[in-house]
């Protein structure tokens, strides 16, 4: 038990720790908070060596915590309705088979800023928003695609008697 928290708040620092470097990259994309998603290859790889639950509560802890330290109640609804849904459609098509490490970050990506579109849409009562999705999809592919192939990496670097 000691050596599973000890794991665990080493990849929650980490995805702490990355989540601010992500806050210091200016994207220019014209649109706010697009990010790259440095958090989630670290969420992937909990995924894949321990499972949904494990993943999913780091995701949430995570953003929570960087919430408080680096955004505002506003970014904590937003990334927890987006990383919430990552982590289920990842885990779910993790779970099905047939779907790489960059497949999975595809998927991921793109749920996560479905996820944040919604709950923009509910927030200001405009359906308009939702005009975004193209170029989310697109970008929230583009950075799938980056993050599914760091953590494909990682996952053959990283020894799986880690997690045990």
């Amino acid at each position: 038990m000691t050596r599973r928290i000890a794991v665990d708040g080493m990849f929650l620092t980490l995805a702490i720790v990355v989540s601010y470097i992500e806050v210091l990259l200016p994207i220019p994309v014209g649109i706010p908070g697009v990010k790259i998603g440095l958090a989630n290859g670290v969420i992937m790889v909990l995924l894949f060596f321990t499972g949904w639950k494990r993943a999913l509560f780091i995701s949430v802890l995570r953003i929570l915590l960087a919430g408080m330290l680096f955004g505002n109640p506003m970014t904590i609804v937003y990334s927890l309705a987006g990383g919430i849904l990552s982590v289920f459609l990842m885990a779910l098509l993790k779970k099905a088979g047939g779907f790489s490490a960059v497949g999975l970050s595809v998927a991921g990506g793109v749920a996560h800023n479905l996820g944040q579109l919604s709950v923009a849409v509910c927030l200001m009562e405009n359906v308009r928003i939702y005009y975004y999705a193209p170029i989310l999809l697109v970008t929230g592919t583009i950075a799938g695609i980056a993050i599914g192939v760091l953590t494909a990496g990682l996952v053959k670097k990283v020894p799986a008697n880690l997690f045990q």
